[in-house]
């Protein structure tokens, strides 16, 4: 397979040949493209033979495995972890086999991993990827994300992150609680403007004066929300308030399944992102300083930084192609 450093390409490939067949020596045309002469024989060999298809690039796995475990031994290592539940190592042991071709024929047969699996049923209780497609709605507005990420707040002076006589041992100990920060925060699938709050509880009635604001705020991009997707916290299950904010704009609320967080997935790492660089981006002298700082973060993060899931472009970018007034 080429690489992005190829010399040739297929599109590279189809120039070189074109290039040949105007009568053009082979060894010079591979002189000027910087490949060897055997290089450009090979690919002006395998066009003359199969065509443009020829250029493609072609699979380097072997044709055939004599080596391969035989189908007799796979079946007897399959047995034997389904009766004792043990790893590669032990059963390597009893079969005479290395463990690294053990490791190999589970892997080969979709065995799921140890730890993934109840060791008395064998049932697998773990919760991993259903799926590794991703997917992103069509137009702005289309879906949001909605969730909740808690923050132990900042006590004035820094606490032990900015005092270097204090140590996460005494912080740990002291009577003196400062509580938390619930930063209520939403993103739009498409477009990734998010929008967020900080309150002192995710409570629903606080849950849906956030969805009222931040639909109010989308609209000023002249953008309508369509539909809510969120975890199953009893804000967004069953507050009556929520659920009103809702019904009164005519919003379509989806639910993801249990334990599958990365159904939430833009909305979570938009929470990373959060944290590492404005929560934790550098110690703060007090709460109110990193409150008071997250407004600007949002307005970086919406207008000017770059968003690697949408092919480096900024959010507003993607509101009504980069026309969208952000306020």
């Amino acid at each position: 397979m080429s690489h992005a450093n190829a010399r040739l390409t297929p599109a590279g490939r189809l120039v070189m040949v074109q290039r040949i067949q105007t009568g053009r020596a082979v060894a010079h045309v591979a002189a000027e493209m910087g490949i060897s002469r055997t290089t450009a024989w090979r690919w002006w060999r395998r066009f003359r033979e199969l065509g443009p298809a020829g250029l493609v690039d072609r699979s380097s796995c072997a044709r055939s495995h004599p080596s391969r475990t035989s189908a007799c031994v796979e079946t007897r290592v399959r047995i034997m972890r389904h009766l004792t539940q043990r790893g590669p190592v032990f059963i390597a042991g009893k079969l005479g086999m290395q463990a690294s071709t053990v490791g190999r024929v589970l892997h080969r047969h979709a065995v799921p991993l140890l730890r993934d699996i109840d060791p008395v049923t064998g049932t697998v209780i773990r919760a991993v990827r259903r799926s590794a497609r991703r997917y992103e709605h069509d137009h702005p507005g289309s879906l949001i994300h909605v969730d909740v990420k808690k923050l132990g707040r900042i006590p004035d002076g820094g606490g032990w992150r900015s005092d270097p006589t204090q140590n996460t041992a005494n912080h740990r100990t002291s009577h003196h609680k400062a509580g938390y920060d619930y930063i209520h925060t939403v993103i739009d699938d498409h477009s990734r403007v998010a929008y967020a709050e900080i309150h002192d509880d995710e409570k629903g009635a606080t849950a849906a004066g956030v969805l009222e604001r931040a639909i109010a705020f989308y609209a000023t991009l002249g953008v309508s929300i369509e539909r809510v997707i969120s975890d199953n916290a009893f804000a967004y299950r069953h507050s009556t308030a929520f659920r009103a904010v809702i019904a009164a704009h005519g919003i379509t609320q989806k639910f993801i399944k249990p334990h599958c967080p990365w159904t939430n997935g833009k909305v979570e790492r938009l929470n990373r992102t959060l944290a590492t660089e404005w929560a934790y981006a550098h110690p703060w002298t007090s709460n109110t300083d990193r409150a008071s700082s997250l407004q600007p973060w949002l307005d970086h993060y919406n207008l000017d930084r770059a968003h690697l899931g949408i092919g480096g472009a900024s959010p507003i970018d993607r509101i009504n192609n980069g026309r969208g007034q952000y306020n």
